[in-house]
């Protein structure tokens, strides 16, 4: 299929106006959504730690906590192994969203997916699992490459 990707990048545009729209008020934005799940979920974490696992720059990674932390949903803290990385912690009021977060993400799911068959949506989703775990595999490469050069 010629393109596929041009329909799940406007499938992602939507997800995030949706949350955007959803979770106005807030004080979070739609972009924000993987930095509460993944931190709710393995708080501790450093930052290029959690850049590395929802597949985003650090300077990005690096803005994103900065607003996380100005509206008092993350606090940073030193690593006890190495002074210079700085662990992020979910506070009360990230895990207090949460649950209205998860959801805003059902509600999502359900919308795009009822007109599709609960086997349709089973395949759908092994087979964008597939696409994925091979997408991620670009990161080692690139990794592998910059090493040798």
């Amino acid at each position: 299929m010629i393109g596929f990707m041009k329909f799940i990048n406007a499938t992602a545009r939507c997800s995030t106006l949706y949350r955007d729209e959803r979770l106005a008020g807030s004080g979070l934005n739609g972009y924000q959504t993987p930095y509460v799940l993944t931190l709710c979920r393995n708080p501790g974490l450093t930052q290029e730690q959690l850049a590395a696992r929802i597949h985003v720059n650090k300077s990005n990674v690096a803005r994103q906590l900065a607003l996380l932390e100005e509206n008092g949903f993350i606090e940073r803290r030193p690593c006890e192994n190495d002074r210079r990385a700085l662990k992020v912690y979910p506070t009360d009021k990230m895990h207090a969203v949460l649950p209205r977060l998860e959801g805003i993400l059902g509600d999502w799911r359900r919308f795009v997916l009822c007109e599709l068959t609960e086997e349709e949506q089973n395949t759908l989703g092994e087979l964008l699992e597939r696409v994925a775990h091979k997408a991620e595999t670009f990161e080692t490469l690139l990794a592998e490459q910059r090493g040798a050069q």
